[in-house]
């Protein structure tokens, strides 16, 4: 007996510390697919890769083995990988699914053709609204008219927990295949995503309302996170790390009322799925792992790429526009948002994220146009938010100069 095949789109943080290590503990072979050729390189030359794995009090290092990895321009060699594989994972990120969508779909059009009307379900582990219908609309794009998509491929949306520091110049020189990772290990995905037998694999919630738990991650997880970063360096501009800021009482108490006040109004969207004594320990047990120290997890990382994180479908508008049509307050969710205007942190090299620079440029230059983008609608219900922004924004200035 051959052991069963995982290929794996993505050779990142999330594809080897998450999903690889997941189905490494249960049987699986890894086949990654990357665009990275010195990463394929490497993981091809010794056939493993370390996690190690950082809890508040103690490191743990475990070797990933059974590993190859495939370049994404060898065509015939990620064809058969698809053609081999028993499941497949996609985490490449939002941007790169389009790009990755015609390979895929080469690839099941082979499988096809060798073993007919057999099933292949693809774990989507990227943190986006509505994944299974964007990847399904850039495959079709792809797939004869009469391919089988939606009877013989799974795809099943995910919620990414994990959180996974960036790797410093000088943590990659002394290994470039090893990643830093928080000890959580559960994945939650969409029961209803598969079309195979679902895996056998410790660690995977399967959840049958999907679009809540993905609503929770991003309006309590990456809402709360972004907070604590955007609050943290208006209050404390010089510090780098996450564990710094939340060592601010202020900080920390803030934080948890703009995801106290998310919750809200998630148990007005889904109360059938959610009850406030789940959400309330799940908000105490983020802000714990905010804090673990020993992760080593930093401002910039959490906070940059302002465009997204601030944009009109995201972490915070996002509920916001739950909060207008359940008839919910969202003052506190505002504020954190309109500190997300202030943020400039940089890496470890002190530059901060292109993206961001352009933003406080056109910031400065047409500062009611980058509202009513980040707003989406000038008026919402009566309210003018680009408004009300402002002038928060005003009062928050006016505090920095006291």
């Amino acid at each position: 007996m051959t052991d069963p095949v995982i290929v794996i789109f993505g050779a990142g943080k999330i594809g080897r510390s998450f999903i690889g290590q997941l189905f490494y503990r249960a049987g699986y072979e890894l086949v990654f697919v990357d665009i990275n050729e010195s990463l394929v390189f490497e993981l091809n030359r010794r056939k493993s890769y370390p996690v190690i794995i950082r809890a508040p009090d103690h490191e743990e290092k475990v070797v990933i083995e059974k590993v190859r990895a495939v370049h994404t321009g060898d065509l015939a060699g990620v064809t058969d990988a698809i053609i081999r594989a028993e499941i497949m994972a996609v985490c490449v990120g939002k941007t790169a699914l389009t790009s990755t969508a015609p390979l895929i779909a080469k690839g099941l059009v082979e499988r096809e053709k060798q073993d007919p009307g057999k099933p292949l379900d693809i774990i989507l582990a990227e943190n986006m609204r509505d994944a299974a219908s964007f990847f399904r609309e850039r495959l079709r794009q792809s797939l004869p008219p009469s391919f089988p998509l939606d009877q013989k491929v799974g795809l099943v949306e995910t919620s990414i927990g994990k959180m996974v520091p960036i790797m410093t110049a000088r943590d990659l020189e002394e290994d470039p295949l090893q990643v830093f990772a928080e000890p959580y290990n559960t994945l939650i995905l969409d029961k209803k995503g598969f079309r195979g037998t679902i895996p056998d694999v410790e660690g995977l919630s399967l959840k049958e309302n999907m679009k809540a738990w993905v609503d929770r991650k991003a309006f309590i997880h990456n809402l709360g996170h972004a907070t604590a970063a955007y609050k943290g360096y208006f209050e404390h501009p010089e510090s780098n790390y996450m564990y710094e800021v939340l060592a601010d009482t202020g900080i920390l108490r803030f934080t948890r009322e703009v995801m106290v006040q998310s919750a809200e109004i998630l148990l007005e969207v889904y109360p059938d799925e959610f009850t406030i004594e789940d959400l309330s320990e799940h908000i105490d047990d983020l802000l714990a792992r905010f804090r673990n120290r020993n992760l080593g997890d930093t401002v910039y990382r959490v906070g940059h790429d302002l465009y997204r994180k601030l944009g009109k479908d995201d972490r915070f508008m996002g509920i916001i526009r739950m909060a207008v049509r359940a008839g919910k307050s969202f003052d506190r969710i505002l504020e954190a948002m309109t500190l997300g205007l202030f943020f400039r942190a940089g890496d470890q090299y002190k530059k901060m994220f292109p993206g961001d620079v352009q933003f406080h440029e056109s910031f400065r230059n047409d500062p009611g146009a980058l509202l009513e983008e980040i707003c989406g609608s000038s008026v919402v219900r009566q309210r003018d938010l680009p408004a009300e922004v402002s002038s928060i924004y005003d009062i928050l200035q006016e505090k920095r100069k006291t």
